[in-house]
């Protein structure tokens, strides 16, 4: 029997801010999929930055296991391009790989390993669609079809609407300005342009009689690009849409309210695909939780950041109702370098943002402070849940051996990066000499 095809739908920055999650945002394309499919609420990618993510799906490791500790355009790379999905796949199934649009996990596409590379001038979602929905007409099946776009990345589109720019409710963590207000408007226009793009490819699919033979997996790589989302810790920087629709029980607007992570994909795809799973894997099929034979498949999800622009090594454990930081490394205030240039980061610069100490250990009740304002690592009442939590995350690091244990994570020869005391990643980088001198 031949395997279903595989279309892997991602965006930039998107975290959870769509319609089939609640917002006041309409994308309908993206409804459509939750409707008839599945949709995973408490889904969580395992870095919030752009390449940790993206490679933490599609090999199913951690990022300290895979290699991807910082940014593929700034010299970080996989340890082994030979684990990435498409692998496996072909060899265990015959599927046919192609690429096209935002890949963010080599600065040379042709290293991953895919059939076929589609160059895009633009990855934005106008010009990515065409070509995608043109490949899922020659393409051989069984496929996998990688299709990124750029959206809903900095810089964002103009404000399309008035009305969304006088009236858009910013992000819950930020304060209601003008500023602000602006910021959220240019964000929805962008949202807009992302879901058009995925409608594209949906009809596409419809037009040349594919949707009912292929898994569509709708994703993106962490929060939206604000102050204390993307690059952080805290669940809008590490939540993630995660909407799947196809056979095999990706069917019937289901929606899964336990914990999931990007790097159970993998194992996933390879229980659909009729694969053995490699042993490297990390994550957990959610096969059984998609048939439902269990309620959940994870007491436990783990995250990290070690660079992003800057060095900022931070690891978290999150449970149902806990959620632990740690934060490693010895500038204490606030990186700005790692939070995206915008008006809303402006406001909050002026304001002393950069001026302030960020906590070595942070805890939180994600049942009564679901916004992470309170921090109790502190609090004496809340002493056995912080010790129980940094035990979670000691045995995790122990067990997948995270070098972080040994000390500071240097970059690897020829990587750029920033200071963590420059307020911005367009400031001049820092460069890793390409050999040490001895």
């Amino acid at each position: 029997m031949t395997p279903p095809n595989i279309l892997y739908i991602h965006s930039h920055d998107t975290g959870r801010c769509v319609q089939p999650y609640g917002y006041q945002l309409p994308t309908p394309n993206m409804q459509l999929l939750a409707d008839q499919g599945v949709l995973f609420r408490e889904a969580f990618c395992g870095a919030p930055t752009c390449s940790g993510s993206r490679a933490s799906l599609l090999t199913g490791q951690y990022c300290h296991n895979n290699g991807m500790l910082g940014l593929a355009h700034r010299g970080w790379a996989l340890n082994d391009y030979g684990q990435h999905l498409v692998h496996p796949l072909r060899e265990g199934a015959g599927y046919r790989s192609v690429l096209i649009g935002e890949q963010h996990i080599s600065k040379d596409p042709a290293v991953i390993g895919y059939d076929e590379v589609i160059e895009v001038d633009s990855h934005h979602a106008d010009e990515v669609a065409p070509i995608a929905i043109e490949a899922l007409r020659t393409t051989p099946e069984p496929f996998f079809m990688s299709v990124g776009f750029f959206e809903t990345h900095r810089d964002f589109a103009v404000p399309t609407s008035v009305r969304d720019t006088l009236y858009s409710l910013p992000p819950p963590n930020l304060p209601d300005t003008e500023r602000t207000r602006a910021d959220m408007a240019a964000f929805k226009a962008s949202v807009r342009s992302l879901d058009q793009g995925i409608g594209a490819v949906l009809n596409g699919l419809h037009h040349f009689d594919l949707t009912e033979r292929t898994l569509v997996i709708c994703t993106t790589d962490h929060g939206l690009a604000f102050p204390n989302a993307k690059a952080t810790l805290f669940d809008r920087g590490i939540g993630v849409m995660l909407l799947m629709r196809g056979p095999d029980g990706f069917t019937g607007g289901k929606v899964v309210d336990s914990l999931v992570s990007q790097l159970d994909i993998y194992p996933t795809l390879l229980d659909i695909a009729g694969i053995d799973h490699p042993p490297f894997l990390q994550g957990t099929s959610l096969m059984p939780l998609v048939h439902g034979e269990t309620e959940k498949v994870n007491d436990e999800i783990f995250a990290e950041v070690t660079y992003h622009a800057a060095y900022e090594p931070q690891r978290c454990a999150r449970t149902e109702r806990w959620k632990y930081i740690r934060r490693f490394g010895d500038y204490p205030y606030t990186v700005l370098s790692n939070c995206d240039d915008s008006a809303s980061k402006e406001l909050l610069v002026e304001a002393g943002w950069g001026e302030q100490v960020v906590p070595k250990e942070q805890l939180y009740d994600l049942l009564l402070d679901p916004a992470e304002a309170r921090n109790l690592a502190d609090d004496p009442d809340h002493a056995d849940v912080l010790t129980a939590m940094s035990g979670r995350l000691d045995d995790w690091m122990e067990r997948t051996e995270d070098p972080l244990l040994d000390g500071q994570v240097a970059a690897p020869p020829g990587a750029e990066y920033n200071l963590p005391e420059q307020g911005s990643s367009r400031e001049p980088r820092t460069f890793e000499p390409e050999t040490t001198p001895k």
